[in-house]
């Protein structure tokens, strides 16, 4: 079992820069992914029984393009081009190299095949969906048992989106610095699916959760000096070490002020802080930073009553400043709460209204303020109205067990 974890790991480790090879030397991005996904079916059914070659990379590289040559040639000769087909035999560069040697790409393909995968032309679906399968090497079925869709549905919106990217180039793109932010939103929107599922019977998705770190150490990796990734990897992680404490011995939803903080993880939480205290450093603090921040001033305190919540009203006032999105406002209502009390707050609320994104927490934050401000029965209301609207079974449960208590 550990040999097969480990060559998974391996696997999905060395799919980017063989898909990144294969792309830049023969185009087809559809045609490659399907290559390389082939070549690493081939690796799992070989590798934990034979062994794992001396290069592994190299070994991948020289069975993706096998088979990818394979499939361009029979699609020419369906056209009657062979002529063509022939010219594109692998060069020596996509050969594996000689036992021993680990010669890696020219450059890292990572962070070029990310910023393909979250083109502009996608829609933010299409950009999570294609970013799992080709960067973070996820089967097809595996994303859509993620997003709780059927496997054809993702599918098609997987081949939809190599569609409207046929034709583009591999590598960075022209003033690809503007196109950051929307791969880094993509990184985002994987990890808060995967700690905090929008749907289905469980809080959390594991898999996507981690698969979001690992991307973004990998982008980490790429561009050490920029304070933003740094921010969101900071973020991810100070966040990810609360994971044992949120949820009870039978999947409930445990609010952070109840959670055990001997749970929670010491190691993510110290790199956390050590790399958004990094990141702060650097300059004028963005979104993320700031965000990674808020997390850490959490997650330094050793209990809920020792949270400094007059820093974190702070962090949020300027965090709204750069992103006044309804949820960000929201997260400050709560601190407002806490430094100004629960009738402060609520004005804030009001001004939200009509807010659709702010979703089923709208009605949720409400009904804890008005619980605090000592008016039960509209707390219970509004615990109720965010009950019926969430689509996650155990955030229903917990809005449901707080309304039951106070009708109690």
């Amino acid at each position: 079992m550990r040999a097969t974890t480990e060559v998974e790991d391996l696997l999905r480790r060395h799919a980017p820069q063989v898909l990144g090879a294969l792309v830049r030397r023969y185009g087809h991005f559809d045609a490659a992914e399907d290559a390389v996904q082939e070549a690493l079916l081939a690796a799992a059914g070989q590798w934990p029984a034979k062994g794992v070659p001396d290069n592994p990379r190299g070994w991948l590289i020289k069975v993706a393009s096998r088979r990818l040559v394979d499939t361009l040639r029979a699609e020419e000769a369906r056209r009657l081009r062979e002529e063509k087909a022939a010219a594109l035999t692998p060069r020596d560069a996509f050969t594996a190299p000689p036992p021993g040697a680990d010669r890696a790409p020219s450059e890292d393909d990572t962070l070029s095949l990310l910023f393909l995968c979250c083109h502009p032309a996608l829609s933010p679906a299409a950009q999570i969906a294609l970013t799992l399968r080709a960067v973070g090497g996820l089967t097809t079925a595996e994303i859509a048992r993620a997003y709780l869709v059927p496997e054809a549905t993702m599918a098609q919106r997987i081949s939809r989106a190599k569609q409207r990217i046929r034709g583009t180039g591999l590598g960075r793109p022209d003033h690809w610095e503007q196109r950051l932010p929307a791969v880094l939103h993509t990184l985002y929107l994987i990890f808060n699916e995967g700690y905090t599922a929008t749907s289905g019977t469980t809080l959390r998705r594991a898999e996507l959760a981690r698969e979001a770190i690992r991307l973004t150490r990998t982008v980490r990796r790429l561009l050490p000096e920029d304070g933003e990734v740094a921010g969101l990897l900071a973020l991810m992680l100070l966040t990810d070490a609360r994971r044992a404490a949120r949820t009870g011995p039978h999947g409930e939803l445990v609010p952070l002020d109840e959670q055990d903080r001997t749970r929670w993880d010491g190691a993510e939480i110290e790199e956390g802080v050590a790399l958004v205290t990094g990141a702060l450093a650097l300059g004028p603090a963005g979104p993320y930073v700031l965000r990674a921040a808020i997390a850490a001033v959490h997650d330094e305190a050793p209990s809920p009553e020792a949270t400094d919540w007059t820093e974190i009203l702070g962090l949020y006032d300027l965090l709204v400043r750069q992103v006044p999105g309804p949820v960000e406002r929201l997260n400050r209502a709560v601190a407002v709460a806490m430094v100004h009390g629960p009738r402060a707050a609520l004005a804030e609320l009001d001004r939200l209204e009509g807010e659709s994104d702010a979703g089923h927490r709208l009605d949720a934050v409400r009904g804890h303020l008005l619980e605090r401000a000592g008016d039960p029965d509209a707390a219970r209301e509004a615990y109720a109205s965010a009950a019926a609207r969430t689509l996650s079974l155990p955030e229903r449960r917990y809005l449901e067990v707080r309304a039951a208590r106070l009708r109690a």
